[in-house]
Parts: C-alpha cells; sequence; structure tokens
C-alpha cells in the first residue's frame, strides 16, 4: 500500500543539458524533474544510493515526500525511471506531484497466485498476455500490485481485466474485456488434437505415386 511517510532529499539543478547530466551522474546523483500542479517543472538532482534504496522498499507506486529544505517539500509519485541498457543503474527519473487525497491513475503489475488446474492437471501453458493494469483512486491507497488466483483455471479458461478484484476505491481503466491470462493445450496436446480430428472438410487424399503432369503435356 502506498505511504507518504518515505523522505527523500532532493536539491536544485543548478547546470541542466548533458554535460549537466552527466556531471551529476560521475558524483553519484540522477537528474530528476519533479512536474505537475499546474506550475512549472523542477530540475532536480536524487541521491541515487538512496533513490535505489526507496524503488527497493517500497516499488513505483508510494507516496515520496521530496524534502529540498527544513521549510521546502512537496508530495510526488515516480513515474519513469529510466535505467541505463547495460549497467542497470537509475540515469533519470520522472516524479508527479501528489497530495494525498488527489485521484490518480496509475498501472499496476499482474502477480498471479498458485498453479492452475489445466497446468496441473492437463499439462496446458499458462500464457500471461498483460503483465499489468490501469486503476485510479487515491493517491495515498495504491496497492503496488494486483495479485490473481490462477487455481481454478482449466484448459481454454481465461482471465480478463474485469476479473480482478480492486481494492474499495478504485476503479479499471484498462478496456474491461482485455484478456490477460490464457490456459492452452501444450504444442504436443494441440497437435494430438488436429490429428484426432482428422483432415479437413473438402480436402482431397493424396495418391502415392500419382504423376504430376509436365508443361506443355
Amino acid at each position: 500500500m502506498a505511504t507518504n511517510d518515505l523522505n527523500l532529499p532532493v536539491e536544485r539543478r543548478g547546470k541542466l543539458g548533458t554535460t549537466g547530466a552527466h556531471a551529476l551522474r560521475a558524483a553519484g546523483k540522477i537528474p530528476a524533474v519533479v512536474y505537475g500542479h499546474g506550475t512549472q517543472p523542477d530540475h532536480v538532482a536524487l541521491d541515487a544510493h538512496a533513490f535505489e534504496e526507496l524503488l527497493h522498499r517500497s516499488g513505483r507506486n508510494a507516496i515520496v515526500t521530496l524534502v529540498e529544505s527544513s521549510s521546502k517539500r512537496q508530495t510526488a509519485l515516480i513515474r519513469v525511471v529510466q535505467r541505463h541498457p547495460v549497467s542497470r543503474r537509475v540515469v533519470h527519473a520522472d516524479l508527479q506531484r501528489v497530495s494525498a487525497d488527489e485521484t490518480i491513475s496509475a498501472m499496476l503489475p499482474i502477480v498471479t497466485i498458485g498453479v492452475a488446474e489445466g497446468v496441473k492437471q492437463a499439462g496446458a501453458v499458462m500464457d500471461v498476455l498483460a503483465h499489468q493494469i490501469e486503476i485510479e483512486g487515491p493517491a495515498d491507497k495504491i496497492p503496488e500490485r494486483v495479485e490473481v488466483d490462477v487455481t481454478a483455471l482449466g484448459v481454454h479458461e481465461h482471465v480478463t481485466a474485469a476479473d480482478i478484484p480492486l481494492p474499495p476505491g478504485f476503479k479499471l481503466l484498462t478496456p474491461p474485456d482485455t484478456v490477460v491470462i490464457t490456459i492452452e493445450p501444450s504444442r504436443t496436446a494441440q497437435d494430438l488434437e488436429a490429428a484426432a480430428a482428422g483432415p479437413q472438410e473438402g480436402a482431397e487424399p493424396a495418391v502415392v505415386g500419382a504423376e504430376t503432369p509436365s508443361e506443355g503435356g
């Protein structure tokens, strides 16, 4: 669940642009932008270690208190985290100003619970087609994730976005008929089903040894 007791020290960036960003990263800091509430964006720097620790502790949907000085504080949500493709270190972050009682939208990761009946009993395969859904609700109550119990799912059964239970006070923004999880036969089982069904209607059996007429014959 999102909380508002997470403090993150920030400082104003004196030099913008690529050169300034490189200098910040070399000093163990992360360039970031804080936007929202109809005011000008703030260009700030975050301590890289503190930010990574906060991400590990609270996830992406927690309200963070940005502390610039003893008198200047603002609350925000982490919206975008950019990582280096090789080192995976955070190289930039976008944060959105929010208040605790504000209604906002958020993307929640989907976590499956249990083993589907079709997988356990029939050797089927579970396919997760959507790894997150979009919801809307109070900023201070956004969960870190949504859990889907797949235990009762049999072969050829699925879960849609509308089937996922949401906390009270939240509504689904993802189209409700979006299929997020399916249980389908394995490739071997599909081949066996096709073989058992026989040749398709209207198909002519091949004649072994039949000659193919030559061109102009």
